[in-house]
């Protein structure tokens, strides 16, 4: 009889108690909103940005509503205005491209390659349309970073960097959303901190942060926050910024506090999981497995496989049979979009763009969390049934 896995692929762990009794400790104040405050007290919010500034190596960084205000949040602070171009990822997901479109510009998608990272070559090949790049690390994929930089720069690009799916990994050492002027990360539910939802935008630029502090809606409060440029910066800015309200509240803020200093040991256990799924699965005839370069420092949430020579009516039914045995994979396949994973030829608020490497790639491609729920024992059962499964 085979074997079927009884796991919950959606069921996070619990908050940690001491983020419970922080959340409660709010509750208790009634001063939910970052600027309400009493004499003499910073704020779950405030302090929240300074230990992840910190925590990122940055000079500054803001709190905010969620991971997709931050990219909207970063586009406006950089200048994008309706009718630009903006280049993306032709892989990632929809609030990448929403963010772009929110702003009236448009995305220009460059194709990924069979590791699904931004492919470098079509990027050279596009850079000149346009003077922004937001970058996609998408389901913790990080591409040549030093390569990436350097055509950025030869081309005056700037580079926004969506590290929803990395945050706590790193290239060469140099931690994700750290490379371009912006890194924007997401503490959604599903990502490596979570409060529900949230955002977190790190940059050294002070005068890009000081826009996006008053993009978020800080008024004239601005000297509250505590990971933010001198007020010099927010004085040539101030009058012709728009409020875009966007703050994060106290209470989610202190929910998050307590979960950076443990991301570390949570990245360790991912991993862990990561390579069990690893292991399982090498060998297994018509199965490609994503390569993982010596400069990356990556974080397993999640986990991806290719099968480049099944078609599209074997890949439905092995997703099929799959489900049947309780493992649950998303395919990116279908044109239809189920779930989070619709493609670029879904957003049909983008002018209709080619991308033939990327549409093989999508065919192939497989994808499954990897909650922190599981054990190693539930990554090798999940691995050896798909194992059995591939080659039927």
């Amino acid at each position: 009889m085979d074997e079927i896995f009884t796991g919950n692929f959606t069921q996070q762990e619990p908050i940690p108690e001491a983020a419970i009794e922080a959340a409660v400790a709010v509750l208790r104040t009634g001063r939910l909103h970052r600027y309400n405050t009493v004499p003499g007290e910073a704020g779950e919010a405030a302090l929240l940005e300074e230990e992840f500034a910190a925590a990122t190596g940055a000079k500054y960084c803001l709190a905010v509503a969620s991971g997709g205000y931050a990219l909207g949040c970063a586009l406006r602070a950089v200048g994008v205005r309706p009718g630009d171009k903006v280049l993306t990822n032709g892989f990632t997901l929809a609030p990448v491209p929403g963010a772009i479109a929110s702003l009236g510009a448009e995305p220009v998608f460059v194709e990924v390659t069979e590791d699904l990272v931004i492919d470098l070559d079509d990027l050279v090949a596009k850079a000149d349309a346009a003077r922004v790049l937001m970058l996609s690390h998408m389901r913790g994929h990080i591409c040549d970073m030093d390569r990436l930089m350097e055509i950025a720069r030869a081309h005056e690009l700037t580079v926004i960097e969506d590290c929803a799916h990395t945050m706590g990994a790193s290239w060469a050492g140099v931690p994700s959303g750290r490379h371009g002027a912006i890194g924007c990360y997401s503490t959604q539910t599903y990502k490596h901190m979570n409060s529900g939802e949230g955002g977190l935008i790190v940059s050294d630029d002070p005068d890009l942060m000081a826009r996006m502090i008053l993009l978020s809606g800080s008024y004239m409060l601005y000297p509250r926050h505590r990971a933010a440029p001198l007020a010099a910066h927010f004085e040539a800015l101030k009058y012709d910024t728009p409020n875009v309200s966007g703050r994060m509240d106290n209470l989610r803020a202190a929910v998050l506090r307590p979960q950076i200093p443990t991301l570390p040991e949570r990245v360790a256990r991912w991993n862990a999981l990561y390579r069990r799924m690893e292991a399982g699965l090498a060998g297994v005839p018509g199965l490609r497995l994503v390569p993982r370069p010596q400069a990356e420092a990556y974080v397993g949430s999640s986990f991806q496989f290719l099968l480049p020579d099944h078609g599209p009516e074997r890949i439905a039914a092995l997703v099929a049979r799959l489900a049947a045995r309780g493992v649950e994979l998303k395919w990116f396949g279908p044109a239809e979009p189920a779930g989070f994973t619709s493609r670029y030829d879904s957003w049909k608020y983008a002018p209709p763009q080619r991308l033939p490497r990327t549409d093989r790639v999508l065919a192939a491609l497989l994808d499954l969390r990897l909650p922190l729920t599981f054990g190693e024992a539930d990554a090798a059962q999940i691995a050896r049934i798909i194992a059995q499964e591939v080659p039927r």
